[in-house]
């Protein structure tokens, strides 16, 4: 199969990389230096929908899949299909969930799924008087897009108010939300708009420093499969938020729900996201077995319910390994030298470009390795191992992902 990825990010590494590892012939737009050397993959300079659409009808491309948010939610998917090209993702309408924050909330609302106490603004002077009256901590989340940095979680009146400030400079409202307290998850499925596939569980890390302290960022590393998901737990979320969900609303593609499980077993929904995660797409592919293209097209032939999934029983983790300046401005340039791949270890990259034969950093999430064991502790144990052997001036990145999980460990 001729697959077309879509973005230049580590999650479309990590898709090119699966494809190409079963057979399919890939070409990843724009792409970025890891996929320009990955085996059976090559790059193509295609950035807007109108050239994306020009370069599948050139190259007969069977099969798109869309990596980044901003493009499901300016409606790739319905381009693609007036067209008569296949695109795997929700369409426009669908992309909603996680294009306004806003209506999310109000979506879940209506269906009665659990998430946090809300209320939205669009004034400055309402918004700052909500937080005065609620104080802290508590969440604010700017309603839009902002590639996984618009979300703070306040832990000061002043915090607070200083996101509700940026954020409406910025031209969003605001979601102001109650603060919940517990253990956040990572919930990926499939859909075809009918039947549901769910994919391995994973965890991620959002906060830029070591005890999950510091901004929010894309995020700093993840793992799978998460410990905190057992079987009961599975079972719950796919009753009580994924199939009322997809009752509601006409989907298809991967739908990510962030979920918090607090102490007592209570599980509320986060956020939606209209695509895979980054970093959870990384150890997830690792693990996967079997073809994603193919699910892929029976998923958008409506014949999701003839298929199955099979993951690895080993452990995935994967490390994030940033720039000098993530997540605002990351410095760019550096020369990376280092590590490859490895029997145990997968590397992925994110913000790369190549100068000359060189690979050079051209972003703030640069790499990201992905170790795999017989546990999470063994998984990070690999990946660290290998990160000790990269090296570029400014790099950064957090020594503790995965802990959480190693005192659950098996």
């Amino acid at each position: 199969m001729k697959v077309l990825i879509v973005g230049s990010g580590g999650r479309e590494h990590a898709l090119a990389w699966k494809c190409a590892r079963d057979g399919d012939e890939v070409i990843v737009a724009p792409g970025n230096a890891g996929t320009e050397i990955q085996h059976n993959v090559r790059n193509a300079d295609a950035r807007t929908i109108d050239e994306l659409i020009d370069l599948a009808k050139k190259e007969e491309i069977d099969l798109t899949i869309v990596g980044p948010e901003t493009f499901l939610v300016d409606g790739i998917v319905d381009r693609f299909e007036e067209n008569g090209l296949m695109c795997f993702g929700p369409d426009a309408s669908a992309a909603r969930l996680e294009g306004s924050k806003a209506f999310a909330k109000e979506f879940l609302k209506q269906i009665n799924v659990l998430t946090a106490n809300y209320e939205t603004f669009s004034d400055l002077e309402e918004a700052l008087q909500y937080v005065i009256t609620h104080g802290a901590p508590i969440v604010i989340k700017a309603d839009g897009l902002m590639a996984g940095k618009g979300v703070v979680v306040a832990q000061t009146e002043l915090e607070a108010k200083d996101a509700v400030v940026s954020f409406m400079q910025q031209g969003h409202s605001v979601v102001i939300e109650d603060f919940l307290e517990g253990e956040e998850v990572s919930f990926i499925v499939m859909t075809d708009g009918e039947s549901i596939l769910p994919f391995a569980t994973s965890q991620d890390h959002k906060r830029l420093n070591d005890g999950d302290t510091g901004p929010n960022t894309g995020g700093m590393g993840a793992y799978s499969p998460a410990p905190i998901v057992t079987p009961t737990i599975e079972l719950r979320v796919m009753n009580e938020i994924i199939e009322p969900t997809l009752r509601s609303i006409d989907y298809v593609g991967f739908l990510y729900v962030g979920l918090m499980i607090s102490k007592s077993g209570a599980i509320n929904v986060i956020e939606f996201n209209c695509r895979l995660g980054d970093p959870e797409t990384q150890p997830i592919m690792v693990r996967m077995k079997g073809n994603l293209s193919e699910l892929c097209v029976a998923a958008l032939n409506k014949d999701l319910k003839t298929q199955t999934v099979e993951w690895d029983e080993r452990a995935a983790l994967g490390v994030v390994l940033a720039s000098e300046g993530y997540p605002n401005k990351p410095r760019t340039g550096d020369l990376i030298t280092g590590a490859w791949d490895t029997d145990s270890v997968t590397i992925f990259h994110a913000g790369t470009t190549m100068l000359y034969d060189k690979i050079v950093t051209d972003g703030g999430r640069v790499l990201c390795v992905v170790g795999m064991g017989d546990t999470i502790r063994e998984a990070r144990d690999t990946a660290y191992k290998s990160v000790e052997s990269i090296k570029w001036d400014g790099q950064f990145y957090r020594r503790d992902i995965g802990h959480r999980a190693i005192s659950e460990d098996k």
